[in-house]
This record gives C-alpha cells, structure tokens and sequence, in this order.
C-alpha cells in the first residue's frame, strides 16, 4: 500500500533511486452514500450514482491544451489515455483509469489535473468513500504509490482531486479535494486552473 496523503499534501514521483516514474495510473473509486431502498419483492436496491473522471493538461500558463475523458479517451499526444467510463461505481477498486506515460508527455504540458463530474448533476452528499490513488505502471505487480481519500460531502456536482506537475523535470502528485460544480471536465476548466 502507497502513501496515504491528506488534502494539499504532495509526493514526488522518484524511486528510491532517484530515477523518475515513466508511467503511472490514476484510478478513482467511490460508492453510493444513499441507503438501499427495499425492492416490490424485498430486496434492496442501491442507489446508482454515475462520476465521470477526467484529465486537464494545461501549460505553464494555465491554459488548458487538452481533455481526457469520456468523450475523448486519449490525449492529442497519446499520453493520456481514459480506461472508459463506468455508469455506476458499483464493485471494489478503481472505478475509472487514467493511464499517464510521463516520458512522452508534450513539453508544452507542466500540469495534469484530475477531476470528478456527476454529469446526471447528482451531488456529493449521495457520494461515499471516494479516493484517488497513484500506481506505477511501469514496474511488474504495478505497486500503489500514493492514495487520497476524500473527506467532504455536499451539494456540489464536481471535485477537482489531485494534479500531477511537472517542476525542473519531475512530476509530482498533490492531493487537492476541491469542491466544484459542473457536469463535464470541459465545465472545470476555471476550477481546475485555481488549483494550480
């Protein structure tokens, strides 16, 4: 198990040898927060809450270049690229997967946010344990290198998670937990440039 980070802490992306990570995964989770409600015939049935994660890449002047998600599951660069979307959050693990190769990330890319939309407009409040994790991809048994779990609820319909940036050369991960709102990563764009 990686590093569990709190809100604005970061971790640089190195080995213990000094060598930086070439490829890593994001993978978000989250569960319904909504009790079960019992079924015409008894059994219960959860209530199904559908996130959508996606990546911003921006320049150094916080501009966005381009968007990873649903909608268009592969950087222009190639990149970044979006596992696909999950319509439920149902099952363990990684609900939704953004791989991310570092060393062929455009040079006119410094900053990757990852963002969380409910594009049904369902709130946070119906959301439970979400997180975020860092896993390096580049190595066998892909071991976890940082998670963040998110603490808050409430009654907005996004979340700016984490960023990955690009400081003399080395990415570095830092959890954010933003509040936002916003149904698409393409309405998170002023929230996810704040962040940086």
């Amino acid at each position: 198990m990686g590093l569990s980070l709190q809100k604005g802490q970061s971790l640089s992306l190195t080995k213990q040898n000094g060598e930086s990570l070439t490829r890593v995964r994001m993978g978000l989770g989250w569960d319904s927060a909504a009790p079960a409600k019992r079924g015409l015939f008894g059994g219960k049935k959860t209530t199904e809450v559908d996130l959508d994660a996606s990546a911003i890449l921006f320049d150094a002047n916080k501009q966005a270049l381009d968007t990873v998600f649903f909608n268009q599951l592969s950087s222009k660069d190639g990149s970044v690229r979006h596992a696909g979307d999950n319509l439920t959050g149902a099952g363990d693990g990684d609900d939704e997967v953004i791989s991310v190769d570092l060393s062929a990330i455009s040079p006119a890319i410094t900053h990757i946010v990852f963002v969380i939309t409910s594009y049904t407009q369902q709130t946070f409040d119906l959301v439970a344990n979400a997180f975020c994790r860092v896993v390096d991809d580049s190595v066998a048994g892909r071991p976890e290198v940082a998670q963040y779990k998110l603490t808050e609820s409430g009654r907005h319909t996004a979340m700016v998670m984490a960023k990955l940036s690009r400081v003399n050369g080395i990415w570095n991960f830092q959890a954010i937990g933003t509040p936002a709102n916003g149904k698409t990563a393409v309405d998170l764009f002023g929230a996810a440039a704040a962040a940086l």
